[in-house]
């Protein structure tokens, strides 16, 4: 999960920032596929989800201490990150999981619209220039990837779409929150999403059932990659924490956008998905938005 922040121009002496946010991108890029090796495995998504995440939660466990002595203001705010950074986590991996990687992907990218509209709602931001170019762009892809003839209104088609949407959602929500939520530290954040990605998938486990016995029938490999995946999830969120803590806002935005080359990539090579003209010219505009949030972003931040 990722937060957005601003901070210093990335020069050569502290190109780790820009590296722990191209980590991300790519660990978000590819993870769809152990995930999908797992659920082959007979583990069901909401299952590998939960363990992963718990097991990134008790990676991440020598941060307990400050998010306890941050616990007198954690507050709504922190409850709110905590909801939203979990389904953001949660949605992505079930719909990329059930869906078409890419398109999955690429609604999970309308998020610089749903930003734009929480900016408004939590932290009293205006539309400038840019932010009605930004939603026009993004519902113009979104409508042309997702139009069919004869099909009434351009909506999501499946489960996966859905969940895709309503996880960019999440993501907007929690990165928004973040910043109205500024006195909360980033280990706290970090273990947020971890928490937040855990607790929800509680639900899911007692709705679906049978966890224990998945649980019990697990294989020394796929332990292996459980446990694989779960120290991976950890040190990316605190290598991404680091690199959008380090860089502006604009350009944070633009080295996310790698996470699309990478997914486009794998997705063609492992499992010959390949989007048509019609959803790669959605994708452009998808991709052209979020290029230009990084430029909304730059110039509220020169005022």
């Amino acid at each position: 999960m990722r937060i957005i922040r601003a901070g210093q121009l990335p020069t050569k002496r502290n190109i780790l920032p820009v590296a722990g946010v191209l980590s991300g991108a790519l660990v978000w890029g590819l993870i769809w596929y152990p995930y999908r090796v797992l659920q082959d495995a007979g583990i069901s998504g909401v299952t590998a989800t939960f363990l992963t995440y718990f097991l990134a939660l008790l990676c991440g466990a020598f941060v307990l201490p400050r998010v306890w002595r941050e616990r007198s203001t954690l507050g709504g705010w922190a409850l709110l990150l905590v909801l939203s950074a979990g389904w953001a986590n949660l949605g992505y991996v079930l719909g990329m999981l059930q869906g078409e990687v890419m398109r999955v992907l690429l609604l999970f990218y309308l998020a610089p619209v749903w930003t734009i509209l929480f900016s408004y709602w939590l932290l009293g931001e205006r539309l400038n220039r840019y932010g009605y170019a930004i939603v026009v762009l993004s519902l113009g892809g979104a409508f042309i990837m997702l139009w069919r003839p004869g099909l009434g209104m351009p909506l999501p088609h499946n489960m996966a779409e859905w969940l895709g949407l309503s996880a960019g959602m999440g993501f907007s929500l929690s990165n928004v929150v973040s910043r109205r939520a500024g006195h909360l530290s980033v280990e706290v954040k970090s273990f947020s999403l971890w928490l937040g990605t855990v607790a929800l998938t509680l639900p899911f486990l007692l709705w679906q059932g049978g966890m224990a016995q998945q649980v019990t029938l697990i294989a020394a490999p796929s332990w292996l990659l459980l446990v694989l995946m779960g120290a991976v999830l950890c040190a990316t969120s605190f290598a991404v924490q680091y690199g959008v803590t380090h860089l502006p806002a604009n350009r944070a935005i633009v080295l996310f956008l790698s996470e699309l080359v990478f997914a486009a990539v794998s997705s063609s090579l492992l499992t010959r998905e390949l989007l048509g003209v019609q959803e790669g010219l959605g994708a452009l505009l998808i991709v052209a938005a979020s290029l230009l949030s990084g430029r909304s972003y730059r110039e509220a931040e020169s005022r």
